[in-house]
């Protein structure tokens, strides 16, 4: 079993030391940047957009993992591929046509994820399931960093590693919202290939350290 990645959530970071940060995961055993995209209207928070996106991954040094929370987000594909995104994720919520979505992403050029919130099950994801390079399961509720992790993830993260054996497909598991070294380990012993964590790590004293604490619990 291959190692499960660790992925900060810049929307934790300070923004008025955004370069101090993005330097801080680049220099720390972290493994992307997962960078939220919000609009206000998909989610009750707007982040930040495309300049800011822009200016990160001048200088990032490690993959970047683009998740929209946002409604329509065809229109921004290609946009969010000049940007330099590696990975986009958007959500099976916001997608009337879910599988046109997912070719048109992977036309672009880059990795096609689809994150669920919540309330949305598994078993929805049954008939794409192989054109999903990454689901991203939603273990808060999306639109704000800190807050709790719901239980019911681990069921979840179960539910979506059965199906993608079941399908014989190469979909990796990401969980966004709620990460700590509390459920880490558990999470990765669930299935989850990819770890996003925010607050926990930005708010902490020593983001490094705690990035690679995060790793060594996982691995």
């Amino acid at each position: 079993m291959s190692a499960t990645l660790i992925a900060p959530s810049v929307l934790a970071a300070d923004f008025a030391n955004l370069q101090r940060d993005v330097e801080m995961i680049n220099n720390s055993k972290a493994d992307w940047f997962h960078i939220d995209i919000m609009d206000g209207v998909f989610v009750p928070n707007i982040s930040f957009g495309m300049p800011v996106l822009r200016d990160i991954a001048k200088h990032a040094t490690k993959t970047i993992d683009v998740h929209l929370m946002i409604v329509d987000p065809d229109r921004y594909i290609q946009t969010f591929a000049d940007l330099g995104s590696d990975i986009l994720t958007v959500h099976y919520e916001a997608c009337t046509h879910l599988h046109r979505t997912l070719q048109a992403i992977k036309a672009a050029g880059m990795k096609a994820g689809v994150a669920v919130n919540p309330h949305t099950p598994i078993s929805l994801l049954e008939d794409v399931i192989t054109d999903i390079d990454m689901v991203c399961i939603m273990s808060v509720n999306p639109g704000f960093g800190g807050q709790s992790f719901i239980e019911n993830t681990f069921d979840k993260v179960k539910a979506l590693k059965a199906l993608i054996t079941r399908k014989n497909a190469t979909t990796l598991i990401e969980i966004d919202g709620g990460v700590t070294d509390k459920n880490a380990a558990q999470l990765s012993e669930a299935g989850a290939d990819v770890l996003v964590a925010g607050s926990y790590v930005f708010k902490s004293e020593d983001p490094t350290t705690t990035v690679a604490n995060l790793r060594d619990m996982v691995n």
